[in-house]
Order: C-alpha cells, then sequence, then structure tokens
C-alpha cells in the first residue's frame, strides 16, 4: 500500500456528528489518509462520497484505503476553498454534509523530503501541493523582514518575532538560506535564553507560521466556510476540526454568524437587515479527544470539532 499513513483525530465524533444518511452526498474536504472518509463510506448504502485533497500522495493512497467503496466514492485533486466550483464541476447543487481536518496529515510532517520538519535536513518547501508555486524558499529568502516578522507573530503567535526576522535577513544577506535544519539554527540562535528551555523546540511556531503562509491556510479557511454553509441541504451539517486558535476563530465566527442571522446593531428596536438564520450550532462548546484517544494519539490534544446544521 501507499506509505501515507495518518491516525484520524476525533474519528467517531467527526463522522457521528455528520449524521450519515445511507443515500447522502458527502463531501471530506481534507481526505489525507482517507480515515475519516473510509468510515463515511462504510456508513453509506447508494449514497455518494467525495473525497478532495491537495496533495497527490494523499489521493493515491486514499484509493486504496478507499477500494472497497469505489463505486460510491469520487476523488479530486483540488482545494478545499474550491469547494463551490468543485460540486458545479460534479454537476451536485447542494450535500448532505461537509468535513473538514484542518490538520497537516502526520506523513506530510514526517516526511523529512517535504521540508515540513524541523527535525530532518531538507530543501525549505512545505507545500502541501506540490505544484503549487510559493515554496518556503521564496518567504524565507524573498520576503521583507517587516512581512516575515508579521507572519511569524500572526500565524505562528511567535513572540520573538522581531529577533527572528532579523536573524533571517542578516543571514541571506550573506547567502541564500537552503535547508530547513538552516533556518532552524537561525531561529534558535536569534532566541533569548530563557525561550530555549521551553519544553517545545525554538522552531516550532515559526514552521507553522511559515508553512500556513506557504499553503494560504487560513484563507483558505475562511473562503471554505461560507461555500459550504450555502451547499448543505437542509438537515446537512458542517463538521469542522481545527487544531490551533487561529483556524478555531475563523471557524467559530463563521459558525455563530451563520446561527445568528440579523446583524442589526442592538439598539435597533425592529430588524431591518432582513438577515435569517442559515445555521443552527449543534453544541455551544466544541467537542475535544478522550483521554483514550490521548493516549494513543498525543497530535489529538488541540484538536476541536464544531459543528452546524443547515436550517
Amino acid at each position: 500500500m501507499t506509505e501515507f499513513h495518518h491516525v484520524s483525530v476525533l474519528l467517531h465524533e467527526a463522522v457521528d456528528a455528520l449524521n450519515v444518511r445511507p443515500e447522502g452526498i458527502y463531501l471530506d474536504g481534507t481526505l489525507g489518509g482517507a480515515g475519516h472518509s473510509a468510515e463515511i463510506a462504510r456508513r453509506l448504502g447508494g449514497g455518494t462520497l467525495i473525497g478532495v485533497d491537495r496533495d497527490p500522495k494523499a489521493l493515491a493512497a486514499a484509493s486504496e484505503r478507499l477500494a472497497p467503496w469505489a463505486e460510491r466514492v469520487k476523488l479530486i485533486h483540488g482545494n478545499f476553498r474550491d469547494l463551490e466550483a468543485i460540486l458545479d464541476g460534479l454537476g451536485i447543487d447542494a450535500v448532505d454534509g461537509v468535513l473538514l481536518d484542518l490538520g497537516v496529515s502526520s506523513p506530510q510532517l514526517d516526511e523529512a523530503g517535504r521540508g515540513f520538519s524541523y527535525m530532518a535536513d531538507a530543501p525549505l518547501d512545505m507545500r502541501m501541493d506540490p505544484s503549487d508555486p510559493l515554496t518556503a524558499w521564496e518567504i524565507v529568502n524573498g520576503w521583507p523582514r517587516e512581512e516575515l516578522r508579521r507572519i511569524l507573530f500572526a500565524y505562528g503567535e511567535e513572540r520573538y518575532a522581531p529577533l527572528i526576522a532579523a536573524a533571517i535577513e542578516r543571514r541571506r544577506e550573506q547567502a541564500p538560506i537552503e535547508s530547513t535544519l538552516e533556518l532552524a539554527e537561525i531561529i534558535r540562535s536569534a532566541m533569548p535564553q530563557k525561550a530555549l528551555r521551553e519544553k517545545q523546540h525554538p522552531a516550532k511556531r515559526s514552521f507553522q507560521a511559515i508553512r500556513i503562509a506557504v499553503n494560504d491556510e487560513l484563507g483558505a479557511v475562511d473562503s471554505v466556510m461560507g461555500q459550504a454553509i450555502r451547499r448543505l441541504k437542509p438537515g446537512g451539517r458542517l463538521a469542522v476540526i481545527t487544531f490551533h486558535s487561529l483556524e478555531d476563530r475563523i471557524v467559530k465566527n463563521a459558525m455563530a454568524e451563520a446561527a445568528k442571522g440579523c446583524t442589526c446593531p442592538p439598539e435597533f428596536p425592529v430588524c431591518v437587515c432582513g438577515k435569517k438564520p442559515t445555521v443552527k450550532l449543534i453544541a455551544k462548546k466544541p467537542i475535544t479527544a478522550s483521554e483514550e484517544e490521548l493516549e494513543t494519539n498525543p497530535r489529538a490534544r488541540s484538536a476541536k470539532l464544531r459543528v452546524a446544521e443547515k436550517l
């Protein structure tokens, strides 16, 4: 089987949240290793599962894993931010459920050559889709220092962003920064000693920030939320798993806005905007991993599942 093994987080919680109907149409916008998709396909009768992923390796592995249900599965190489265009291309107006697992697949993090990891040497890449033009190399070596500082702070919540951006600028003036370990060492050397005593690797936040920028991850999440809600059938559900506060804030706010409807100022005696709620929230608080899951998959610790149902 293709080497792409990924442990799906909140597997049963997420698929249960979709309330799968045997004859329904479901879209998994982050196919990955097809853990969630396999569980959805298993619950379908005459229905259809659409699996989308930016990573050709993920699609190849998913094709093998989903082979027992091939007649009910359509696999698409694409970005979930193009959800409406994907459905239009398939001639599908609306679906019964959309699932998005926004975590980076373990194989992407663990495969040294792809440049996601600060623990192994590789070219500065970090692209989820190898056909995309922007790489980490272009960001690290070409973006202005102030823009580097901004993404490190905004996307990585890195409080030493000014020091790290300045260190990157100094080094690249001598010669281009070529590899992940070289970048990780520059980041480490820029940080004060007290920061180096923290449990997590000093480059973790910066690598997260650069990866998010390379793949425009937050822009994709912001774009897909409205599309997913629009293309759900009444009673259909949107289930989204996030792994850091930036994504979770976008998902939480989009669902809350769709559930609120009216956007008139509170002092207005009557509604004049005419906006009605389009979804209801299935739970006010996000669903998180059980202690049993955390014992076997520590990466699930930061996962949050939010669910909304189309009215």
